[in-house]
C-alpha cells in the first residue's frame, strides 16, 4: 500500500515534512517486524491462540493503520486461517481481541440507542475567510492576553463515531445520532480494521471519536457491484458510508472497505494539556489519525493548510470537504464552553462548491411519492468532486425559468456541501441561436394525467393516485429503515411488482407468495423468503410508524407519533374533521387538511382494510390511561431557542406525556414558555406578557421531578 506523498513528522509538530511518513515506518519495515516471530511455533493451543492473535493483530496495525504491510495477503490468510480452526477447536480459548472474529457479530434487526457521555456536538461551518477571522477574534476576546495556537486537520467526508475502550478492548461504537445518544453499532465496528479490538498500550478506560469514511477507489468498486447487482448506486461516499453502518448484517459490512481516523480523546488518566499531544496519544495506542494534521500558531498558518488542501485535495485517496480549526489547548478549549448545538473552540472552513462546465442535452422529468414532478438535467458526464456527473435536479419550473435554462445550453454545475449537483448557471455566450426556453408540460410523462400547480406552493403535481411512478417511490418510502424497515424492498423489486401489476398499493404486499416473488429478476428463492420473514415481522411496527411509512404528504415520524398517541387508533383518526385534527398540539392547518385529505379519499378505506386484514398495527399499544400530576399538567406550554439535551419533537413529547400542550406561538394563553440559547422573539413577547419563562435547566430539573429524567 502507498504512503500518502503528504505526512506530518510528529517527533517535531509545528514542522510540515512531506517526506517523511508517519512514526517512520521505514523503520519498522527494516527490522525483523517481531520479535515473537522469530521463537518456534508452540504447538499448544493455549499458547499459539494468544500468539497468532498478537501476530495478527500487529499486521493489522501495520496494514490498515501505517500503510507499511509486513508480510504478503497470502502469508496473512495462512495464519488467519490457522487462528481460525483453532478457536473453532477451542472456542473457551478465544480472546476478546481476536482478528478472527471481526465478522463474528449475527445479523440484528435494530440497533440499541445508547446516550453519549460526553455530547457530540455539531461544529459551526464557514465558508468565507471573514468567517474565519471572526472566530479567531472571538476566541482572542474570550482569551485576553493569551497565546492562541490552533489544530488544522482535514474535515473528511464521512460518519462520525465514538468508540469506548474499557481496560484497552473496544467495548461499544455508537453513532452520532442526534448528538445526545446515538444507535450502538459495536459488531458493524468491529469490522473495520482500522479500529484496533484492543490498543496497544495496556489498562487504558478511555472515549474516542473519529470519522467512518471509504475511500474513492473502494466507493466506485461499491457502485460498480451494486449496479451489476441491478441496486440503486450511492450517490456519494458520505451516504455509502453511512448506509453501510446501518445494515444489520456485520457480514454485509465487512465487504465496504470502509476506514476510520480519529479526531478526539477523553480518558481519565489523561495527563494532556493539548489537543495535539491527544493527537500523539492516540497514535500510540494503535488508533489512526490523519497524518496531514498540522499544528498552526496563528491563523496565518491555518490559512495555508486550507488553500493547499483545497489545491490537492483531488490527489487524496478520500474526499475531503474542508478543514477543521481547533483551539490547541484543552483548558482553553474548557474555557470557551459550547452553544447548544456547537463548541465555541472550534470551526469548521468549507471548501467552496466545486463547479464544473459542461452540456444540457436535455430535460426530463421524476415523478415523487406524493405526486410532485421534478425537472432533471441530462448532462454530458463530467468529472466533479471525485466523481462523474450526468444529472443534476432543477427543483422546480419557476427555477428553470429564473436561470432561463434551456435544452442544448452549457451550464456551470457544482455540488452544494459537495453533494448534490445542481445547475449553478447558464454560460449565455455559447447558447444555440435557435434554443428556446422551456415549456413545463401540462401532463404527467407517465400516466398523461393533467399536471396541477399547487396553490400553496412551487410544486406542480400530478394528482392520479393511480400513477406507477408515485406507487414505485410509496413502496420505496414504505420499505424504509425508518418506516417498516422492509430488507431486500429495494427499487429493483418494487419496479418489477408494479410493472408487473402484482402491487396496486402498499397493501398488496402483505398477499405476496414465495412463488410469486421467487419468480421475479433477480430474486432468488432465499432472498424471497427473507423479503416474506421481513413482511411478516413489519406486522409488528408501531402504529406510528406505520403512518409514517404510508407516505401521507407533510406528516414525518414526529407528527405522525403525535398523531397516533393523540387519537389512539386510525378509526379516530380517520373520523377526524379538519378542526380537530388542527388542536392537536404541533399540528397546523396544512398538515390537518393533508390528513384529512388521505383519510377521506376514495381508496383509503381499501387501503386500511387491506392492512388490517394483513395484521398490521392501527392502534398505539400501551397508553397510558391516566396520567399522573405533574408540573406540566394543564400548561400550554411553547418551546424556543435551541436546546442542548433533546430536539425540539423530543421536549415536546414528553411535556405532553406529562399531560401539558405544546403550542408553537406565544400568546396571552401561554403558560409557560422553555428558553434554549438563542432564544428570539417569543422569549422577548412572553416577558413582555409577563408569562413564565424556564431555563433548560429549569426545564430539565421538572423532567426529573416528574420521573422524566
Amino acid at each position: 500500500m502507498k504512503l500518502p506523498d503528504s505526512t506530518i513528522d510528529r517527533a517535531t509538530p509545528l514542522t510540515y515534512n512531506s517526506d517523511k511518513p508517519i512514526i517512520q515506518a521505514e523503520k519498522l519495515q527494516s527490522q525483523p517486524p517481531f520479535s515473537h516471530m522469530q521463537k518456534t511455533m508452540s504447538t499448544d493451543p493455549a499458547t499459539r491462540i494468544p500468539e497468532l492473535t498478537e501476530q495478527l493483530n500487529e499486521h493489522n496495525h501495520s496494514y490498515h493503520v501505517l500503510a507499511a504491510p509486513t508480510i504478503s495477503d497470502r502469508e496473512y490468510d495462512h495464519l488467519l486461517d490457522e487462528l481460525q480452526q483453532l478457536e473453532e477447536a477451542h472456542p473457551d480459548l478465544r480472546l476478546p481481541d481476536s482478528p478472527a472474529q471481526r465478522v463474528g457479530g449475527q445479523p440484528t434487526s435494530e440497533f440499541p440507542t445508547v446516550p453519549h457521555p460526553v455530547p457530540m456536538l455539531s461544529l459551526d461551518n464557514s465558508y468565507s475567510p471573514e468567517d474565519l477571522l471572526d472566530f479567531d477574534r472571538r476566541v482572542r476576546q474570550n482569551l485576553p492576553d493569551e497565546e492562541i495556537a490552533y489544530v488544522a486537520e482535514l474535515k473528511i467526508d464521512g460518519v462520525a463515531l465514538g468508540l469506548t475502550y474499557e481496560d484497552s478492548i473496544l467495548v461499544r461504537a455508537v453513532t452520532r445520532g442526534d448528538g445526545v445518544q446515538g444507535d450502538e453499532i459495536t459488531a458493524n465496528a468491529r469490522t473495520i480494521r482500522s479500529i484496533p479490538l484492543r490498543l496497544r498500550t495496556p489498562g487504558i478506560s478511555c472515549q474516542v471519536r473519529g470519522e467512518v469514511y471509504i475511500e474513492k477507489n473502494a466507493f466506485l468498486d461499491l457502485n460498480c457491484q451494486r449496479d451489476e447487482a441491478g441496486e440503486q448506486p450511492f450517490a456519494n461516499p458520505r451516504n455509502s458510508t453511512a448506509g453501510s453502518l446501518k445494515l444489520q448484517d456485520p457480514r454485509l459490512v465487512a465487504r465496504r472497505n470502509l476506514r476510520y481516523f480519529a479526531y478526539w480523546l477523553s480518558t481519565p488518566e489523561d495527563p494532556a494539556a493539548t489537543h495535539w499531544r491527544h493527537l500523539e496519544m492516540l497514535q500510540k495506542w494503535g488508533l489512526p489519525t490523519n497524518p496531514t494534521a498540522t499544528r498552526c500558531p496563528d491563523l496565518d498558518a491555518a490559512f495555508a493548510f486550507y488553500a493547499r488542501y483545497e489545491t490537492e485535495r483531488d490527489d487524496l485517496p478520500y474526499e475531503i470537504d474542508g478543514v477543521v480549526l481547533k483551539v490547541d489547548d484543552l483548558d482553553q478549549q474548557t474555557r470557551l464552553g459550547a452553544t447548544a448545538k456547537s463548541p465555541r473552540s472550534a470551526m469548521a472552513y468549507k471548501f467552496r462548491a466545486s463547479q464544473a462546465r459542461t452540456v444540457l442535452r436535455d430535460i426530463v422529468l421524476q415523478v415523487g411519492r406524493t405526486g410532485a414532478v421534478t425537472p432533471v438535467a441530462l448532462l454530458d458526464p463530467v468529472p466533479l468532486a471525485g466523481s462523474t456527473i450526468s444529472r443534476a435536479s432543477l427543483h422546480n419550473d419557476d427555477e428553470i425559468r429564473r436561470k432561463d435554462i434551456r435544452i442544448g445550453d452549457t451550464v456551470i454545475i457544482e455540488k452544494g456541501g459537495d453533494v448534490i449537483p445542481k445547475v449553478a448557471e447558464v454560460v449565455p455566450e455559447l447558447r444555440s441561436v435557435d434554443a428556446v426556453p422551456f415549456e413545463f408540460p401540462t401532463h404527467c410523462p407517465v400516466c398523461s394525467s393533467e399536471l396541477v400547480r399547487d396553490p400553496d406552493e412551487v410544486a406542480i403535481r400530478c394528482e392520479n393516485p393511480a400513477c406507477s411512478a408515485q406507487l414505485k417511490r410509496r413502496l420505496e418510502h414504505f420499505a424504509g429503515r425508518n418506516a417498516m424497515d422492509l430488507e431486500g424492498l429495494g427499487p429493483a423489486v418494487v419496479e418489477q411488482l408494479v410493472e408487473q401489476d402484482l402491487v396496486k398499493d402498499v397493501g398488496d404486499l402483505y398477499s405476496l407468495d414465495l412463488e410469486t416473488l421467487a419468480n421475479l429478476e433477480r430474486l432468488a428463492e432465499k432472498s424471497a423468503r427473507n423479503l416474506l420473514d421481513g413482511l411478516a415481522t413489519s406486522r409488528e411496527r408501531s402504529f406510528d410508524r406505520l403512518l409514517f411509512a404510508l407516505g401521507l404528504r407533510h406528516v414525518g415520524s414526529t407528527v405522525a407519533r403525535t398523531l397516533t398517541r393523540h387519537f389512539g387508533s386510525v378509526e379516530k383518526m380517520a373520523q377526524a374533521e379538519v378542526e380537530e385534527l388542527e388542536s392537536v398540539p404541533e399540528i397546523g392547518p396544512t398538515i390537518a387538511r393533508s390528513v384529512h385529505a388521505f383519510f377521506t379519499s376514495p381508496e383509503s378505506d381499501h387501503l386500511i382494510a387491506k392492512l388490517r386484514q394483513a395484521g398490521l398495527q392501527l392502534e398505539m399499544e400501551d397508553l397510558p390511561e391516566e396520567i399522573a400530576e405533574s408540573y406540566f399538567t394543564g400548561k400550554t406550554v411553547v418551546l424556543t431557542g435551541n436546546l442542548s439535551h433533546y430536539d425540539r419533537a423530543r421536549a415536546a413529547a414528553l411535556i405532553q406525556e406529562l399531560g401539558g400542550r405544546t403550542t408553537s406561538s406565544v400568546s396571552k394563553k401561554t403558560d409557560l414558555v422553555v428558553a434554549g440559547e438563542k432564544a428570539g422573539s417569543k422569549l422577548t413577547k412572553a416577558e413582555k406578557l409577563g408569562i413564565q419563562v424556564l431555563s433548560e435547566e429549569e426545564f430539565i430539573e421538572h423532567l426529573r421531578e416528574s420521573g422524566k429524567m
